[in-house]
């Protein structure tokens, strides 16, 4: 799949959020690359191994103080792991919401242990 084909994809996930939900990510960056880097995995804690689908870059609304200015966060998404293990359209667009909003739950303070409580993993 190429480039433009998947941000599109990416681009549809946020645009089905509710009006509410998107109010709050006016300063929250989306991008797509290709697959994490060195970095990336190991601020995940990712082994070389492990699949990453996406990760959270920032402060959650939960932690910030009004007072504080803070830059933007970034929501990542790796284009390369997601093409790769869902291989249909339908099963590859399911996904790439799911990760979308994986990451946005994280924008909102939701932990990865709360997400597996609610069997959003």
């Amino acid at each position: 799949m190429d480039t433009e084909t998947f941000e599109q994809l990416v681009v549809e996930a946020l645009e089905s959020l509710p009006a509410p939900f998107q109010q709050y990510l006016e300063n929250v960056e989306v991008i797509v690359e290709r697959r994490p880097n060195r970095e990336q995995r190991q601020a995940l804690g990712v082994r070389p191994w492990q699949t990453v689908y996406g990760m959270y870059e920032g402060i959650p609304l939960t932690e910030r103080q009004s007072s504080v200015v803070t830059p933007p966060d970034t929501i990542v998404i790796f284009r390369d792991p997601l093409v790769r293990d869902f291989r249909s359209p339908a099963a590859l667009r399911d996904q790439v919401r799911r990760t979308v909003l994986h990451e946005i739950a994280h924008v909102f303070g939701i932990s990865d242990q709360r997400l597996r409580d609610l069997g959003a993993y």
